[in-house]
């Protein structure tokens, strides 16, 4: 049977044939459903990927993505570099620098005095991990995580950084992580959207963030991501404006949706059919979102666990215990943003009250996560999107200094979801300008995290405008040292 035919009776393309499947948040149950190939193994064409069924089994289900807007530096948190204290205010050798690229900012400087951390360090748990003193809550479940120093990126500034880390991408209008899980995986709970966005603000010089971070791009809009508000209403909009009740609501949905069902019919536009997905959505969360982001029902214990900022609307704490309720409802994707992590001067002062903003909480999630039997179906993500230089920018004094940008190395941690606990993978040179061990690219970084959701990097693919595209476009490889 040729692919003309098929197409015609069923009357969609291949694309829209795809689109079909993803349509629902609930689109996971249809990983039980047996699809014939329509394609034929000698058609010369590639089977289509099914939304809601993994390549393997998966060692995740849920990911919760603590992003630290603007670039924490690995060398006050958890590379630690003594050699840096040794050679304060010497010049960085031009043998470990070899010529490669700076900002704007620092390239201009007639010197590049080495600064060590203003901080000290301590080894923590069965790896004697060096954590720095800036983060002893952390310092705490060090066995419970697996530190990753040797991390690499390629651009340099914010926005292509962020954006690379966001979508595989420097460039925007492509489909962001947690849109590309929407649509491989969908949601475990139909009440709820598959991919969710919290924003905080720390105390620090902020970067940032824009809505292109979570777009669906050129997947179905769909699998864009909600972002909930600080507000008395997490979700804008959501609630009913004065005089309409649910009767009310659900009737004019109704018409509504019959509307747009004439409209695809004439047009066969698989978008319409998503306006109608979306509008369900708002119904069924209207009676899911009140209920889940009420913090008022969490027990003294887990107040305690978080600390009394989990209380407060909007902060980093707070967002971390929804996170966990979220991802306990069965949301899919989680991500946060904590902005205030862009320390070019004054960092001591600086990165000390970003750490005190989110080490006791990031720390809670890992612990609460823990003790209720989730961590092991949970992979949680913190780290930034590059690192900061082993110079001072600007000018030093004996308590104060700044870092620029540095994409050569950096650290991020993670824990649960099958990633191989109480370990420190990756090594940086002393001076904690290059790599020397185990480097892990961002393509690796998000190949690694798919194959633990039970999805393959190379197959997870999306045809738009004539080409497949992919969350590592055609890099990336799968760490397994990375992985229990």
């Amino acid at each position: 049977m040729k692919n003309e035919f098929i197409e015609h009776h069923l009357n969609m393309n291949r694309r829209k044939f795809l689109s079909r499947l993803s349509l629902g948040v609930g689109s996971l149950a249809l990983g039980s459903l047996l699809v014939p190939d329509l394609f034929g193994k000698n058609s010369g064409e590639e089977a289509p990927f099914i939304p809601g069924m993994p390549h393997f089994a998966p060692k995740a289900k849920r990911v919760i993505y603590l992003f630290q807007n603007g670039a924490p530096s690995q060398l006050e948190s958890f590379d630690y570099k003594p050699k840096l204290r040794e050679m304060m205010g010497q010049e960085l050798p031009a043998s470990i620098r070899m010529g490669q690229r700076l900002t704007g900012m620092t390239s201009g400087q007639s010197s590049f005095p080495l600064v060590g951390s203003h901080y000290d360090f301590h080894q923590y748990g069965e790896a004697r991990a060096w954590v720095s003193d800036l983060f002893p809550h952390t310092a705490k479940i060090v066995d419970d995580i697996c530190i990753v120093r040797s991390m690499f990126t390629e651009a340099i500034n914010h926005d292509p950084a962020l954006t690379f880390f966001q979508t595989g991408a420097q460039q925007g209008n492509r489909a962001s992580f947690g849109s590309w899980m929407s649509y491989g995986l969908g949601s475990e709970n139909k009440n709820l959207p598959a991919f969710c966005v919290l924003l905080s603000r720390g105390k620090g010089n902020g970067q940032g963030v824009y809505s292109k971070l979570w777009s669906n791009g050129f997947l179905d809009s769909i699998h864009q991501g909600v972002q909930f508000s600080s507000g008395e209403s997490p979700v804008l909009y959501l609630n009913n404006p004065e005089g309409i009740d649910m009767a009310n609501r659900r009737q004019m949905l109704d018409q509504l949706a019959a509307l747009n069902d004439q409209s695809y019919k004439e047009f066969g536009d698989p978008e319409i059919n998503t306006k109608i997905q979306q509008y369900e959505m708002a119904y069924r969360m209207q009676t899911a979102v009140p209920e889940l982001t009420d913090l008022s029902k969490e027990s003294d214990d887990i107040i305690k666990l978080y600390g009394p900022d989990c209380l407060v609307p909007g902060t980093f704490a707070a967002n971390c215990l929804l996170s966990r309720k979220l991802s306990e409802s069965g949301v899919r994707f989680i991500q946060l943003y904590h902005q205030g992590w862009d320390q070019h001067g004054n960092l001591p002062n600086e990165m000390a009250g970003q750490a005190k903003d989110v080490d006791r909480a990031s720390a809670a999630l890992i612990t609460d996560l823990k003790q209720r039997g989730l961590l092991d179906e949970t992979l949680v993500i913190w780290g930034g999107e590059f690192g900061r230089t082993n110079y001072c920018q600007g000018k030093m004094t004996a308590d104060n200094y700044g870092r620029d940008h540095h994409p050569r190395c950096f650290s991020i941690w993670m824990a649960g979801g099958g990633v191989k606990p109480g370990i420190v993978y990756g090594e940086t040179d002393e001076f904690g300008y290059n790599i020397i061990k185990d480097p892990v690219h961002v393509h690796d970084f998000h190949a690694t995290i798919l194959h633990l959701m039970g999805l393959d990097h190379e197959k997870l693919t999306f045809k738009h405008q004539g080409r497949r595209y992919r969350l590592t476009d055609v890099a990336g490889k799968v760490i397994p040292g990375l992985m229990a």
